[in-house]
C-alpha cells in the first residue's frame, strides 16, 4: 500500500467519500474544499484509491483531520494507519524545531477506538471541553 501527497482529484473523494456512507456533497463545494487545504492523503492498493484524509488548518499551531474514509472492505486492513503515520510525518516536516502543534478530529462512534490506538485523547476530558460542530445550511 502506498501513501500519495496531494494527489486527491475531485472524483476521487467523491468515490472515497461516499463509499463509507456519507451524503456527498456537490462538486464544487469539493473543488473548493480541496483547493483551501494544506494537503491530502490517499491510499492506494495496486494503483486503485482504498482511502483518503484531508488536513486543514492554519500550518503553525492547529491542524485539523477532515474527511478520514477508508473504504469498507479495506478497513481494518492497514489503510487508516498508514494515512495517520502519512500525515503525522508530514507535520513533522512541515514545521519548525521546537514547535507544539495540535492535531484534532472529531470522531465517529466507530472510529473511537482506533484514534485512541493512534494517540489521540476524547475529548471531553479534565482540562477542556468537548469536541463540539454545528452544521449551517443554505435553502
Amino acid at each position: 500500500m502506498e501513501v500519495r501527497i496531494n494527489a486527491l482529484t475531485p472524483e476521487i473523494f467523491l468515490e472515497l467519500y461516499t463509499s463509507v456512507g456519507w451524503e456527498a456533497p456537490v462538486i464544487q463545494q469539493v473543488q473548493q474544499a480541496l483547493k483551501n487545504t494544506i494537503a491530502t492523503f490517499t491510499a492506494y492498493e495496486n494503483n486503485h484509491p482504498v482511502g483518503m484524509v484531508r488536513l486543514i488548518g492554519d500550518g503553525g499551531m492547529s491542524f485539523y483531520i477532515k474527511d478520514f474514509a477508508v473504504i469498507p472492505s479495506f478497513q481494518s486492513q492497514g489503510a487508516g494507519t498508514i494515512l495517520i503515520e502519512s500525515i503525522e510525518k508530514y507535520i513533522r516536516e512541515n514545521i519548525d524545531a521546537g514547535w507544539a502543534v495540535s492535531l484534532e478530529l472529531i470522531s465517529t462512534r466507530e472510529a473511537v477506538d482506533f484514534y485512541k490506538k493512534k494517540g489521540f485523547e476524547e475529548r471531553p476530558c479534565e482540562w477542556d471541553g468537548p469536541g463540539m460542530f454545528k452544521m449551517i445550511r443554505t435553502i
